[in-house]
């Protein structure tokens, strides 16, 4: 096959584009990958939406996509530990190979990096060229559906094992899907308590669906009260700011004990004022969050889902292709969790 179906970010304006492209040729190194299934992610909505971070960071015309599963049916010349028609997801950062981070493997650090839907094309398509370095197989036991979203969950791994979990109380800011699945990561691994808030009902009642944890709606209860319930008098060991909201962050602070641990991974728009002095008199430490830990995260989520841990039901929406407006609407209206798009279904 010569030519392939792909989503486009073809205009600089909001919306996508479902064109015709030519199916990507791949080096000695790569790999093609027939796409199965593709989670639609936040990033993808900023895309969408056109906002001023998509417009100074992703090139028109570009296929679009990251999150994804399919299986391999070409190999590079130099590729030897991977088969035609092996299932597989991927990283879907891009490293470098000469800075210090990455020639001493810490692959997620690499300031080379790029973004396969973001500043390469990316997975909204039928195939997809990758390094197969960036290849991750599937076991048998994590099927399609739940490989395309190991890219948020792991996301959501990474940020949930920056600290030691067992027996602490945590609290999680933010109920969007990598909330909920860190949530569900922190229970499955010894959490005592989680506690998560958000202001959205309908990201709550799907936190206390997926996950054993205590949704709490800041906006209608004062999370002071749910603490003292609970019994931490001297507050949560453990944050997770998954929200990008300043006055999340704040309540995060004051609630934490002393010397607390806090992970951002949400990204607060623009310049945020923080009471560092606050911060400083807590002794609380704060570690940024970005991506995976390339390959530790993937390894420890595959562990975790052959071993119990459950975040089906953080999808909440799958359509075929063909209906990616409305997939991507149901996505932008914040009352769904992943969204999944099927590739195995025709087009149109």
């Amino acid at each position: 096959m010569d030519s392939m179906t792909a989503l486009v970010k073809a205009r600089p304006e909001p919306g996508l584009w479902m064109e015709t492209r030519p199916v990507p040729d791949i080096g000695v190194d790569d790999v093609l990958i027939r796409i199965h299934k593709t989670g639609i992610c936040g990033t993808d909505v900023h895309i969408w939406n056109w906002d001023d971070w998509a417009q100074r960071t992703v090139p028109v015309p570009l296929i679009t996509g990251h999150e994804f599963a399919g299986e391999i049916v070409a190999m590079g010349r130099d590729v030897t530990d991977l088969a035609i028609g092996q299932r597989c997801s991927g990283e879907g950062h891009l490293i470098g190979h000469r800075s210090r981070q990455a020639r001493s493997g810490k692959f997620h650090l690499d300031p080379e990096t790029r973004g396969i839907g973001v500043n390469e094309p990316g997975a909204f398509a039928q195939y997809l060229r990758l390094p197969a370095f960036n290849v991750v197989p599937l076991p048998d036991v994590i099927d399609d559906e739940i490989g395309a979203i190991l890219d948020p969950l792991g996301n959501a791994v990474h940020t949930a094992l920056s600290f030691d979990l067992v027996g602490e109380d945590v609290l999680i800011a933010g109920a969007g899907p990598i909330g909920i699945m860190a949530a569900a990561v922190a229970r499955h691994v010894g959490a005592r308590h989680v506690v998560i808030t958000d202001i959205n009902p309908d990201r709550l009642a799907l936190a206390a669906q997926v996950a054993d944890v205590i949704p709490v709606n800041v906006a209608t209860e004062d999370l002071r009260d749910v603490t003292h319930r609970l019994k931490m008098t001297q507050g949560y060991d453990v944050g997770m700011e998954m929200s990008g909201s300043q006055a999340a962050l704040d309540q995060m602070v004051e609630s934490m004990v002393m010397g607390g641990r806090i992970a951002l991974l949400g990204i607060p728009p623009g310049k945020s004022p923080v009471d560092w002095s606050r911060i400083v008199f807590k002794a609380i430490t704060i570690k940024g969050v970005y991506g995976r830990e390339i390959f530790e995260t993937w390894y420890k989520m595959i562990a975790m889902l052959e071993n119990g841990l459950d975040v089906r039901r953080v999808i909440t929406h799958r359509f075929p292709v063909a209906q990616y407006q409305t997939a991507f609407d149901v996505m932008r209206s914040g009352r769904s969790g992943k969204v999944v798009l099927d590739w195995t279904t025709p087009a149109a």
